[in-house]
């Protein structure tokens, strides 16, 4: 097959596309991704010479160029990762969320419609179920939608967008909705990444409000080799939650860490609460089970501590993203 990536020099789309290259060799893909602040062609470095994956710099939201792809490169599949994804950024400013996660979603759509119904999966997130009591039921795909924050009611729309073109246009889809990834290659404005490198820099670790706020936790090579099984054995136009069985609270999660980097609680500095800031996301994978076979592989105990190791044994990398040294890298790549 030859596979259009999009948002494939992020955090988890790069983590993907290694992925995919490694279990599907035979494939060619080609991977879309604008570049913004989170996206970073060092994820890629590795399969820079790689004859099977090809990188291009381009946005979802220009419409002429994505037709002008779709129609030059034949896809047999698009994989959708690209979207605004940071909560705290979309409180601030919430046009870059609607015209990525909703305009340019759009313009995929139509693409791929307009270029013979081509086979699409649309990567979303558990956040557009809205927020949980300690005592409900975890998010299922019949969970109704209450996004609260811009990122999350973006995402929402997305979905939904994706949905309508399958009634509509019978295009051929495909929905997962994960909780919270970690793993090697995320931004360093994230929990984990954010609290492993400043504890490295000899810096605090902020923790919202009293940290009680309860995320599920998914390894980001779990939810992708979920988004494959879906991509190759889902039921076209089905959703597919894909969790972690892993909840914790955010003080816990900044306990282990502390924990396993040999720091005391003193390097925790409680800040203000996010605005909104839900309670608790979690999952009911049921589904991908019964009808796919998946389930989560990597313990989490397992899956922190091999992260934590990752960014204490790749310095280089978080901290070319701090400094903002890595937008040089592609800055002299594409004279941008």
């Amino acid at each position: 097959m030859k596979i259009l990536i999009t948002g494939g020099a992020g955090f988890i789309g790069a983590n993907f596309v290694h992925y995919w290259l490694r279990k599907n060799p035979q494939d060619e893909i080609v991977n879309l991704d604008t570049l913004t602040y989170a996206g970073n062609l060092e994820n890629l470095k590795s399969i820079e010479n790689n004859k099977k994956h090809r990188f291009i710099k381009g946005n979802i939201c220009d419409t002429p160029f994505i037709n002008d792809l779709f129609k030059k490169e034949n896809f047999n599949l698009v994989v959708h990762f690209a979207a605004e994804s940071h909560v705290d950024r979309s409180v601030l400013d919430s046009s870059d969320f609607v015209k990525t996660n909703v305009e340019g979603t759009m313009n995929l759509l139509d693409a791929a419609k307009n270029n013979g119904g081509i086979r699409f999966h649309h990567v979303s997130t558990d956040e557009v179920f809205g927020a949980l009591s300690s005592e409900d039921a975890a998010f299922n795909e019949k969970t109704p939608y209450d996004p609260r924050s811009p990122y999350s009611a973006s995402k929402a729309a997305s979905d939904h967008l994706v949905r309508a073109y399958f009634h509509t246009h019978k295009l051929p889809i495909t929905i997962s909705n994960c909780s919270n990834n970690y793993g090697p290659f995320q931004f360093p404005e994230k929990l984990i990444p954010l609290f492993v490198t400043n504890l490295v820099e000899g810096k605090k670790i902020p923790v919202y409000g009293t940290g009680e706020n309860i995320r599920d936790w998914i390894h980001v090579d779990d939810h992708n080799r979920g988004v494959e099984m879906i991509i190759k054995n889902g039921t076209i136009g089905e959703t597919y939650c894909l969790g972690g069985a892993a909840e914790r609270k955010n003080i816990d999660i900044t306990k282990e860490i502390l924990s396993i980097m040999g720091k005391g609680e003193e390097e925790i500095e409680y800040v203000a609460d996010r605005k909104g800031h839900d309670l608790r996301y979690a999952i009911d994978f049921s589904k991908a089970t019964a009808e796919l076979g998946w389930k989560p592989q990597i313990d989490f105990e397992k899956g922190i501590t091999m992260t934590v190791e990752w960014y204490q044994d790749n310095e280089n990398w978080w901290k070319k993203i701090k400094s903002g040294e890595y937008q040089e890298y592609y800055k002299k790549q594409y004279n941008k």
